[in-house]
């Protein structure tokens, strides 16, 4: 991968929920924004392609330390699929899809570390 930089982030902002078409009450774990490999001509002189990985929304689904860096796992791994042009419903079939989420007590690992400042 070229000109991509990987951020973690608090959680995901109003807008960034809103440009697909999420609520502010959905979860969003990561997200790519940039050009896919697939879909550029000439891709010069540009600002890196983004990758983030949105903290607080990962530790809400986690029950240990083990499951959050399983999951951190899935979901840079989702997102460099999208660098690459590879869609959701092909991510789906391959087995790299968003976690289905369920509503259990969460770890919340923010107070053993100094937190991301944004």
């Amino acid at each position: 991968m070229d000109n991509v930089v990987v951020l973690v982030r608090n959680q995901p902002t109003d807008e960034e929920l809103e440009s697909l078409g999420l609520g502010p009450r959905e979860t969003l774990l990561g997200l790519y924004v940039g050009r896919p490999l697939t879909s550029r001509g000439w891709y010069g002189e540009t600002l890196p392609d983004r990758i983030m990985i949105y903290q607080q929304p990962i530790e809400s689904i986690c029950h240990s330390e083990e499951e959050v860096v399983v999951q951190v796992r899935e979901t840079v791994l989702h997102e460099v699929a999208h660098h690459f042009g590879i869609d959701d419903d092909r991510l789906d079939e391959i087995g790299i899809a968003p976690p289905n989420h369920h509503h259990r007590a969460a770890i919340n690992l923010t107070e053993r570390r100094l937190p991301y400042l944004e």
